[in-house]
């Protein structure tokens, strides 16, 4: 008999399943090609709860197996660094910050973010459970706790007469599989006027653009607005303001300050609500049919590799991506299918994707490998790895995108 898992946020029992993906390795479990350690593998279910409609996984890894020595490192991405510095623009100008704020930001990773606060003279305070990234943000200057937060690291900080004028957390509130206490760490570490930003990706794109790839056992949690809500009002927040983002295919920025304090709604929420609620995303009807386009997906994907090593193409991947990874162990891809894939991080050239046990070199090596087609696995941002490595491509040399659908690009 299988146990029915609880809603890690209101504990109801979690008897509707968005999709199961099936046993999966860590997404970011990177092996050097002479590990023979057997892998391990972990269900990978994703379920939505009948009550507060938290999509979440199965609680099946512990976290510090996930991020104590993590290898996604922000500043990679020339992309998200540029969008990090245009965030801290307009914080500083939004919220008038100077000399005697502090920005605090959980999850800050390599200090791809609070580098930008710091260069304009505000000082910053990071807050990294991956203490190897956390060590490339200190030699950046970054001044870094090597922590996982919630309102025990809160209240510590606290006591080192810490109050954060604005936090930041981007792309972490899905991170965490005790989601109460994480976000009652920002209420307790808030300054009265403070503000808090959460990025996240939509679990409405998630949907309706059938990005089932983002599922993976460090994100626990898929997000909607509706489901939000419902945990900052638990712990004593309160919305404010909403932006919808571009990023990672479809993401919110979602601002919150203390319920005591003087910040007002804005009308943004207001019409971000009226969009989910069209969406379905506040009935269990809104996530009906989700596993039979995931299946689609695959059996698309499935076809373009068939024919094209029938015609004698050479296939590799750009981007030793998480989401790269769930895409390609749930379509079962081998080195025989795909023969490379090529990324920027030396962190992780020279080791082998988990479960596919892909070889990872570095982009310079399209030229010697000369694929026929290049699978861009982190297609949201497809624009930028085109520009980056088209001069590399072949001639008639194609870059392939697989969710939703199969394109091919010259």
């Amino acid at each position: 008999m299988t146990l029915i898992p609880n809603c890690r946020f209101c504990a109801t029992p979690l008897t509707t399943t968005l999709c199961d993906l099936g046993l999966q390795p860590l997404a970011n479990d990177y092996r050097m090609p002479d590990d023979n350690n057997p892998e391990r593998s972990f269900p990978l279910h994703a379920r939505v709860c009948p009550n507060c409609l938290l999509v979440q996984v199965d609680d099946s890894v512990p976290p510090d197996a996930i991020f104590s020595d993590y290898a996604y490192f922000s500043s990679y991405s020339d992309s998200w660094v540029a969008h990090a510095k245009r965030y801290a623009e307009a914080m500083i100008t939004r919220f008038g910050l100077g000399p005697h704020s502090l920005v605090v930001e959980i999850a800050s990773n390599d200090g791809y973010l609070l580098q930008h606060f710091k260069a304009c003279g505000v000082p910053v305070l990071g807050v990294e459970p991956a203490a190897n990234v956390a060590e490339t943000a200190r030699a950046k200057g970054i001044d870094t706790q090597v922590a996982f937060f919630g309102v025990e690291t809160a209240k510590r900080i606290l006591a080192q007469g810490k109050r954060a004028d604005l936090m930041a957390a981007n792309n972490v509130l899905a991170h965490v599989p005790d989601i109460r206490d994480f976000v009652a760490g920002f209420a307790t570490l808030l300054a009265p006027q403070g503000v808090v930003t959460f990025e996240f990706p939509h679990v409405m794109n998630l949907i309706e653009k059938v990005q089932f790839d983002t599922i993976y056992h460090e994100h626990f949690s898929y997000l909607s607005l509706v489901a939000v809500e419902k945990v900052f009002a638990a712990v004593g927040l309160k919305a404010i303001d909403v932006e919808e983002l571009p990023t990672h295919g479809g993401s919110l920025r979602l601002f919150a300050a203390p319920l005591q304090s003087s910040h007002q709604p804005s009308a943004r929420l207001d019409a971000l609500r009226a969009k989910e609620h069209a969406a379905g995303l506040d009935t269990l009807s809104g996530y009906e049919g989700f596993a039979a386009k995931v299946a689609e997906v695959k059996r698309g994907f499935l076809a373009f590799l068939a024919q094209a090593k029938a015609a004698g193409k050479k296939i590799a991947a750009y981007g030793a991506a998480a989401k790269g990874n769930t895409f390609l162990n749930f379509c079962q891809v081998t080195p025989s299918d795909i023969v490379a894939v090529f990324d920027r991080s030396l962190a992780k050239q020279g080791r082998l994707l988990p479960g596919s046990q892909i070889p990872i070199l570095s982009p310079e090596k399209i030229l010697e490998v000369a694929p026929d087609y290049l699978v861009i696995l982190p297609w949201n941002i497809a624009d930028e790895v085109m520009s980056q490595t088209r001069s590399l491509m072949p001639e008639g040399g194609q870059f392939v995108t697989a969710v939703p659908q199969i394109k091919l690009t010259p």
